[in-house]
């Protein structure tokens, strides 16, 4: 079947969602799509560039204490809130980005850890414009008005339908850069980034708009999440959080555009799963990440895709 067919019948599923699951499920696939979009837009850097970043999070932070403040302020038009926190997060992982991406491998690993944890820390102890280690909880949302009628993000199924549409605008032109020229570089530099150099590539500006790119659209799903959870925290700063995109990436596979939403998907709905039984669910999860990792080395969808083009290569021929 036509690509374009399936993902236009995923779109008409995910559209149906609110009149099938609960209210409780709604909020988890909610929660799942907004993940969903930070970790495919880490992996434009870790899966298409070879560079893994633990100071994502940071930018992810940076979007939802900008939706946090601006709505503090009173300021509830949604195009500026959004337009705000593009700006603020391109100037600041534009300048992060200029100082990092020169370096490789795990010393680009630890400068982006730090940056990130320099992030955190001003928002946990700039108290008088943050709230601290308590965050920014809201008491007003934005209300989306159609056709004369008012919609509240405090309804699930609002913040449902929003989360969808723009995770499905954000995925489109992360989609339409990966597989443009640009990300035809980004491949290239991934797989070997000497022979790019020797064609006259300008390797450390590529890798700052690969980077810049990644955090906007990282930003974007931190301020959707503000309007998800009605807060911002610091806690979604840390660098412990940046994991979480790695761990999806992994699950769901780096080399395929989509496997960081799977990736998403197992995570969260084997949390729910585990979380029925115990509260230790880390543990549970870590060791259901072993056999993940030893036996399927590119994700759970990149290994199936694998398997099956070979199999349909055997056949043809």
């Amino acid at each position: 079947m036509n690509k374009k067919v399936l993902f236009g019948l995923l779109i008409i599923i995910l559209f149906l969602v609110p009149y099938i699951f609960s209210e409780y499920w709604l909020l988890i696939l909610s929660e799942i799509l907004i993940m969903g979009l930070f970790a495919i837009s880490f992996n434009l850097l870790f899966g298409y560039s070879g560079l893994l970043s633990f100071g994502h999070a940071g930018f992810f932070g940076l979007g939802a204490y900008t939706a946090a403040l601006l709505i503090q302020h009173n300021i509830t038009s949604i195009a500026i809130i959004i337009l705000a926190g593009i700006i603020i997060t391109a100037i600041i992982s534009l300048i992060i980005g200029f100082l990092s991406v020169k370096h490789d491998e795990i010393y680009f690993a630890m400068i982006t850890l730090a940056f990130g944890m320099m992030l955190f820390t001003i928002a946990h102890n700039w108290t008088s414009l943050t709230g601290g280690s308590d965050g920014l909880p809201l008491m007003t949302m934005p209300v989306i008005k159609i056709a004369g009628k008012k919609f509240s993000f405090f309804n699930p199924s609002v913040i449902y339908y929003f989360t969808l549409i723009i995770t499905t605008i954000s995925t489109f032109i992360l989609y339409r850069i990966v597989n443009s020229h640009f990300g035809l570089i980004l491949t290239g530099m991934r797989e070997n980034k000497e022979r790019l150099i020797f064609s006259g590539a300008n390797i450390r500006n590529i890798r700052l708009f690969a980077f810049v790119v990644s955090a906007i659209f990282s930003g974007i799903a931190g301020i959707i999440f503000c309007f998800f959870s009605s807060m911002a925290t610091p806690e979604s700063m840390h660098w412990s959080f940046s994991a979480k995109p790695v761990i999806m990436s992994v699950l769901g596979g780096a080399e395929v555009f989509l496997g960081p939403l799977f990736g998403s998907i197992v995570f969260y709905v084997l949390e729910q799963i585990i979380r029925q039984f115990t509260d230790n669910w880390m543990i549970f999860l870590g060791i259901f990440l072993i056999p993940i990792v030893i036996f399927f080395p590119k994700g759970i969808v990149g290994t199936f895709l694998k398997v099956f083009s070979k199999e349909k290569g055997g056949n043809h021929e």
